[in-house]
C-alpha cells in the first residue's frame, strides 16, 4: 500500500473523466437495442424531468452552507535542510558533461556545505472556536516559518502554531487577530459503516472544494504512526485536503483528512480520517499546555499468532504478548513478565498489540488501570498506575520486522511462552517467505539461542545484539538457530549502505 501525494495535472484528469462520460452515455444508448426517439416538440423545447426520482437522492448543499465558512485553507512557508553537495556528488555522475562543468563553474567549490530549500506547504483546517482556534495536520505546518489561513470569503489571516503532536499527526494554531469567528464542533457519535460523510478542503489550493461519500471502513492501520485507528472515507480528497474536516449530515465533524491510497499519485477515492474522539482529546491536550501526556506502562508487546494462541491454550488470538517489561516501569513494579499475554484492560477486551498501545495512549500519567492477563494457562490481574510517557517511549509490537539494521522478515516470542515451555531461546513464529530468514532455511517452530554468541531469551535481546553488531561495523551477524533437526550457525549479512 502506498500513500503518496503526487499532484496529477488537473487537465488531463478531467480530461479523461470527460471522455469516460461520453462512453458511458454512449453505451447505455447501445444497451437494448435501438435508441428511443423523443417527439420533435420535446426535443426542440426543454428536457422534460417531473418523473424523475429524487427523494432517495441526499443532498448536502443546506450542510454544506453551514459548515463551510469555518472551514480555512492553511499556508504555511518552510525552510527545510536539503542535501548537501556531497550528497549530490554521487549523482553528479550520472549528468551530461556540459551540465556537470557547469556545476563545477557555479556551484560550491568546498563541497560539503549544506542546502536549504524554501517553499510553500499548502493544506485545509478548520475553526473549533469563535476565538480563533484551528486543528489541522502536523505535517502541514512542520518545519513552518510563518502560517496564514485564508477564509471562505477570501480573507488572509495570520496565525500561530499553539502545539503539535506528530504521533497523531494533528496541530493546534491560533489566529493572531482578534474576532468572533464561525466555527464547527467535533462529533460526540460513532460512526457507523454505510454513514453519509462530507469532505472540505483545499485540494491543489482550490480552496472550498466539496466532496461527498460514505464511512467505508473503520479503524484501519496504516502504519503511519503508533495510535493508528483510522476511519476509511470513499469521499474524494487530494494533496491539500490534509487538515480538512469531514462532516456527518448533522453538520459535525467526524474527523480530520490525513492521507489518501493511491497507487498513482491521485484519489482513487480512498482517504484515511483521524477519528473526532482522537482529535478530541488531543486538542485539549494543545490548548492547555502545547503538549499531549501519555500514560507509560513499559512493555515491548508483539501480537498474538494463532500458534501462540495455541500453544498458549488462549481461545483466540487475540491480546498482546509482553516481550519485555524493562526494569523500573509500571508493568515491571506490578509484576508483569515475558510471556504474559494482556487480554483486557479496565475491563476492556484488548485486540491485539496495537490495541493496547492506543489504549494506553489514551490515559493520563498517574491514572490507575486494571490488566488482566493470562500466564501458564491461567488468568491473573494487576493494578498498574502508569508513568508518565517520554518523547520517544511507546508500547508498540516488537518484532524483528521492524528491524532498522537487519530485516529478518520474521515475528519472534520467548521460547518459553510457546510449546517449548521451560527451553531457552526465542522461537520463530512467524516467516515472511521472501525475507532473508527464509533463504536460509530457517521455518516456524526454529529457535533462535543465541546471537554473536550471546544466548538469548527474548525478541528484544535478539534485536539488541543485532544492533550491537551493526555499531561494531561487522559485515554480518551470526546466530545459532535449533530446528527440527539439528542445531546450526546461520549467518546474516548486514545490507551494503
Amino acid at each position: 500500500m502506498s500513500f503518496l501525494n503526487s499532484r496529477l495535472p488537473i487537465l488531463s484528469r478531467t480530461r479523461m473523466l470527460a471522455s469516460a462520460a461520453v462512453v458511458a452515455l454512449a453505451t447505455s444508448g447501445a444497451v437494448g437495442g435501438a435508441m428511443l426517439s423523443a417527439p420533435t416538440s420535446a426535443r426542440a423545447g426543454a428536457v422534460d424531468t417531473s418523473n424523475l426520482q429524487t427523494s432517495g437522492m441526499p443532498s448536502f448543499a443546506t450542510v454544506v452552507e453551514r459548515v463551510k465558512p469555518a472551514v480555512v485553507s492553511v499556508k504555511v512557508n518552510v525552510e527545510e535542510a536539503a542535501a548537501t553537495s556531497d550528497d549530490l556528488s554521487g549523482q553528479m555522475d550520472n549528468l551530461p558533461p556540459e551540465v556537470q562543468q557547469f556545476f563545477h563553474h557555479h556551484g560550491d567549490s568546498h563541497g560539503s556545505a549544506p542546502m536549504s530549500r524554501h517553499g510553500m506547504a499548502l493544506g485545509s483546517g478548520f475553526l473549533i472556536s469563535a476565538d480563533g482556534y484551528v486543528v489541522t495536520n502536523n505535517h502541514v505546518v512542520e518545519h513552518g516559518k510563518n502560517v496564514t489561513v485564508t477564509m471562505d470569503n477570501g480573507k488572509t489571516l495570520d496565525a500561530k502554531v499553539i502545539g503539535t503532536d506528530e504521533k497523531t499527526d494533528l496541530a493546534l494554531l491560533k489566529i493572531t487577530e482578534p474576532g468572533d469567528y464561525p466555527f464547527v464542533k467535533l462529533s460526540k457519535d460513532t460512526t457507523r459503516v454505510g454513514d453519509w460523510v462530507v469532505a472540505i478542503g483545499n485540494p491543489f489550493g482550490l480552496g472550498g472544494t466539496v466532496t461527498a461519500g460514505i464511512v467505508s471502513a473503520e479503524g484501519r492501520d496504516i502504519g503511519s504512526g503508533p495510535y493508528d485507528s483510522f476511519i476509511q472515507i470513499d469521499a474524494p480528497i487530494n494533496k491539500g485536503n490534509s487538515g480538512g474536516p469531514t462532516f456527518n449530515l448533522k453538520g459535525e465533524v467526524v474527523g480530520v483528512n490525513t492521507a489518501i491510497f493511491s497507487p498513482s499519485g491521485g484519489s482513487v477515492g480512498l482517504g484515511f480520517a483521524i477519528p473526532a474522539s482522537t482529535v478530541d482529546s488531543v486538542v485539549d491536550s494543545l490548548e492547555h499546555g502545547g503538549v499531549v501526556s501519555r500514560g507509560f506502562l513499559g512493555v515491548q508487546i508483539q501480537p498474538v499468532s494463532q500458534e501462540i494462541a495455541d500453544s498458549l491454550g488462549l481461545k483466540t488470538a487475540n491480546g498482546a504478548m509482553v516481550d519485555e517489561a524493562q526494569p523500573g516501569t509500571p508493568a515491571a513494579e506490578a509484576g508483569l513478565k515475558s510471556g504474559d499475554v494482556i487480554t483486557k484492560l479496565n475491563g476492556q477486551e484488548i485486540k491485539d498489540a496495537a490495541d493496547l498501545t492506543r489504549h494506553v495512549g489514551a490515559l493520563k500519567p498517574g491514572e490507575k488501570v486494571e490488566l488482566t492477563f493470562m500466564r501458564d494457562g491461567a488468568e491473573k490481574s494487576a493494578s498498574v498506575t502508569l508513568g508518565a510517557m517520554k518523547k520517544e517511549q511507546t508500547a508498540k509490537a516488537d518484532s524483528a520486522q521492524s528491524e532498522s539494521a537487519l530485516k529478518l522478515g520474521v515475528q519472534l516470542a520467548p521460547a518459553n511462552a510457546t510449546a517449548g515451555q521451560g527451553q531457552p531461546g526465542v522461537v520463530i513464529v512467524a516467516v515472511d517467505p521472501d525475507g532473508m530468514a527464509a533463504s536460509k532455511g530457517l521455518a516456524n517452530g526454529d529457535v533462535i539461542l543465541e546471537v554473536s554468541g550471546k544466548p538469548v531469551t527474548t525478541p528484544s535481546e535478539v534485536k539488541a545484539d543485532i544492533a550491537s553488531a551493526k555499531q561494531d561495523g561487522k559485515k554480518s551477524v551470526m546466530m545459532l538457530v535449533r530446528t527440527a533437526e539439528t542445531s546450526r550457525f546461520v549467518a546474516f549479512e548486514f545490507p551494503k549502505a
